[in-house]
């Protein structure tokens, strides 16, 4: 459990990370494990201890977006909002790589609004973060053209990661954007080109 203040202690207060600790189910899952799915009931709210998260919206005929990724000492505040209105999920979370969680069940998220400010704090601030994340996913749908938003990818990747070097597929990125495998291979080659990347066997090395 030292993972918990490991992970939050410069965000939140001793007496409730104590508390954390003491309600908190804790849950591994390997890359690819859905955490929640869309048209589940949220039970519990999840804090991430170690690992990556990814958060999609999926359409019937569309296919899926990536919204954002949550990565240590961050929650999905999607989540919070079906925990405290008894809602459906309308994002499905993933594992992005081995990650663990802390799931908090949901009659605690008020209580502790209520009684730390250091919990109110951290919620107000991951709902701006997702907020600026989401409004930046909608702005490279609008604004970006593809090779824009494949290179906006990759360095949201690199940083999730901190490495440079990213194991995936051209079929993995397609599907997290929404576009063809073809296309993404396009652009990978062109931005191989450009000195930007270099392409491997199920890596991308980024030089940039």
């Amino acid at each position: 459990m030292d993972l918990i203040a490991e992970a939050y202690q410069n965000i939140l207060e001793p007496a409730l990370i104590e508390e954390i600790k003491a309600v908190a189910i804790m849950r591994t899952y390997q890359a690819g494990e859905v955490i929640v799915e869309i048209g589940q009931y949220v039970r519990a709210m999840p804090l991430l201890i170690a690992g990556a998260i990814k958060i999609v919206r999926e359409d019937e005929k569309e296919g899926e977006i990536l919204l954002y990724y949550l990565a240590k000492g961050e929650t999905c505040t999607m989540s919070i909002a079906c925990c405290v209105g008894n809602k459906k999920s309308e994002i499905r979370a993933q594992a992005e790589m081995p990650t663990l969680v802390a799931m908090i069940p949901n009659q605690y998220l008020n209580e502790w609004l209520a009684k730390y400010s250091s919990w109110r704090n951290f919620i107000l601030n991951s709902y701006a973060a997702r907020m600026n994340e989401m409004l930046g996913a909608i702005d490279n749908l609008a604004f970006s053209n593809m090779e824009e938003r494949i290179s906006n990818y990759l360095k949201e990747k690199v940083r999730l990661t901190d490495s440079p070097i990213l194991t995936l597929t051209h079929q993995e990125i397609a599907s997290d954007l929404n576009t063809s495998r073809v296309v993404v291979s396009r652009i990978l080659k062109k931005l191989e080109n450009e000195d930007q990347i270099v392409l491997l066997r199920n890596e991308i090395r980024v030089l940039n």
